[in-house]
């Protein structure tokens, strides 16, 4: 059977997994009775609750004789290395581009690794149906990104289709016709080349790596050469050319669908899933006994960010969750950073801690959410950055390319605080609506946690979207956090009444009947220095009936800390305690006394 290989490539929000739903729908790959949820490729429960796709994941659909085989990719910065991967796999790429936001960011991060492996990408401008939608300016605007990017002549020469992902239309006119997938399919054909293949025995680069309780160990790669079957002796190879290991192939499986089925052959040029082999990872070459040179993976963007996972040890460590054990983990860590090659896995020398690092907060903070529901019980540190040094042994930090679409009135605010965290305007252009687009580099330190700070200085209606963008000399002293916190002097539950008596101290975080621990913190200090209160102390009870009316406790509502909102909120010598339960803020060192010594000997290095 003839095949094409594509990806989606987008911006996140501009409609990819939308699209991939009708591309399943309109080619016959659902029953007509088929009960069908919205964006199907999403799967595992945290890409459902947020309405983002945090892995990609290959779908393949038939269409007039050709099957076709489609990566959905994720649309984050901070996922990006899922993109950089499967480029490998496919000949060509839809790059699709919201109407009215035009290219973003990570629009021009995933177009740029397309362009420079030679990619013809087909550009589908989405929701051309939106009030706001500016088609001809965005179609300019992907013009002059592709020539930014150093495109071919063939590269600038691409087919663009107009459509609507959510309505299942795309067509050669914004107007229409608006009756079906077709034209996008028959564009595919024409446009993609055949799946490319090499001469040989077998050979497939691992892409993809997960478990599967009854397979074990899946590695999914595009077959460049030869085929393979169940059953047949294959061995693997690092990028170096070392033999990994050598096994069978228990199963084949092909994507079909929704459905991955086994198939008696994987041919050249088909990507496959194969099972049977213990060791073999991503980046890993899959080939012939015969074989001895490793296909060349394309290199990966270096993590940015950096975070302590260390082995919980408060007071409550072990109550709520049943996995606390460095081994548990290690292994765990370890695990992930096999099939992630993003994230960089470092044990610490006691131990007890590792050093994680990743391209954002938000790649790591999925990655705690995960670790939490299966049971385990860590405490993290502040993320901070991975610095590196210049040959003049210079400090050098990541920067980032920021845009920011935020409404007229709240610009100045947000140009104020960006240049307080040390970023650089390039531009400030009107991009509709009374709507204004802001474009900063900025250092990646000044950017943690000032997500929920923009939101709340624009009341929510700011849009913020971030990508790496080079390692630049360090830009200097950040301010932090300027409040100080309330920290908790005992251990016990927290009682309403003192609760009460603190609320004029500064905003809690917690509410009655919650569990506290000497060096928990428990609320925000209004001025600049760490207080210890006595949130157990109850009201003394007299046998002296009165009037008055402090009977019935009336508190304020403490501040909801979200995870993401911890990591950015905590600062250096503080901890985030996470359970499958609750998300607690600590003191790094609990004892007070400690925490005193501890802080001068600081003082005392300093001077």
């Amino acid at each position: 059977m003839k095949l094409r290989n594509i990806a989606i490539i987008a911006h996140v929000d501009h409609g990819k997994t939308t699209l991939v739903d009708k591309l399943l729908q309109q080619s016959g790959s659902f029953r007509e009775n088929q009960r069908v949820e919205e964006r199907v490729m999403d799967s595992n429960d945290l890409e459902k609750e947020r309405g983002i796709t945090i892995l990609a994941k290959v779908t393949s659909v038939v269409w007039q004789d050709t099957r076709v085989n489609i990566v959905d990719t994720p649309g984050h910065a901070d996922f990006g290395g899922e993109v950089e991967r499967i480029l490998s796999m496919v000949d060509g790429v839809i790059v699709l581009v919201d109407a009215a936001e035009g290219p973003m960011p990570q629009t021009k991060f995933v177009v740029s690794k397309a362009l420079k492996i030679g990619l013809r990408p087909i550009v589908a401008i989405n929701k051309v149906d939106r009030p706001d939608a500016r088609i001809d300016e965005v179609v300019n605007e992907v013009f002059d990104l592709f020539a930014a990017l150093d495109a071919t002549d063939e590269q600038l020469d691409f087919p663009i289709l107009y459509g609507s992902g959510r309505n299942g239309w795309m067509a050669n006119s914004p107007d229409g016709p608006q009756d079906g997938m077709a034209p996008l399919f028959d564009l595919v054909l024409a446009h993609v080349p055949p799946a490319r293949t090499e001469e040989g025995a077998f050979r497939m680069l691992g892409t993809l790596l997960e478990a599967n309780p009854f397979l074990g160990r899946i590695v999914t790669g595009r077959i460049a050469s030869g085929s393979v079957k169940p059953n047949q002796t294959i061995k693997v190879l690092d990028r170096t050319g070392k033999v990994v290991e050598t096994g069978r192939v228990s199963k084949i499986l092909a994507f079909r669908g929704l459905e991955r089925q086994p198939i008696e052959v994987g041919e050249a040029g088909d990507i496959v899933s194969i099972a049977g082999l213990t060791k073999g990872t991503v980046s890993d070459t899959f080939c012939d006994p015969a074989n001895e040179t490793p296909i060349q993976a394309q290199p990966i963007d270096p993590p940015t960010v950096t975070m302590s996972f260390i082995v919980n040890d408060s007071p409550l460590a072990g109550t709520e969750g049943d996995k606390v054990t460095s081994r548990m983990i290690r292994d765990r860590l370890f695990k992930e950073a096999e099939g992630n090659i993003t994230l960089k896995i470092e044990e610490a020398a006691d131990k007890d801690s590792f050093y994680v690092s990743g391209r954002g907060e938000l790649q790591l903070s999925i990655l705690i959410e995960t670790m939490r529901r299966e049971g385990f019980e860590i405490a993290v540190s502040r993320p901070r950055v991975v610095f590196e040094k210049d040959e003049d042994g210079n400090l050098l930090e990541p920067i980032e390319e920021v845009v920011i679409d935020v409404d007229e009135e709240h610009s100045g605010v947000v140009v104020q605080k960006m240049s307080e965290r040390k970023g650089d305007m390039l531009e400030m252009r009107p991009s509709g609506g009374n709507r204004l687009r802001l474009v900063f580099h900025a250092p990646t330190r000044g950017l943690i946690g000032y997500q929920s700070e923009l939101l709340t200085d624009t009341r929510g209606t700011a849009i913020m979207n971030r990508l790496f963008k080079a390692y630049e000399p360090y830009k200097g002293e950040i301010p932090g956090r300027r409040n100080g916190v309330l920290i908790s002097n005992d251990q016990g539950e927290a009682v309403a009444y003192a609760l009460w008596n603190l609320e004029d101290r500064g905003p809690m975080m917690i509410e009655p009947g919650w569990k506290v621990y000497q060096g928990m913190i428990v609320g925000e200090h209004n001025r600049e220095n760490d207080l210890e209160v006595n949130v157990l102390k109850g009201k003394k009870l007299t046998n002296i009936r009165t009037t008055s009316k402090d009977e019935a406790v009336r508190l304020t509502p403490p501040i909801r800390m979200t995870l993401e909102r911890s990591l950015a909120w905590i600062q250096d010598d503080e901890l985030v305690e996470v359970t499958p339960k609750s998300i607690r803020l600590r003191k790094t060192v609990l004892d007070p006394n400690d925490r005193k010594r501890a802080e001068r000997s600081k003082e005392a290095l300093a001077s």
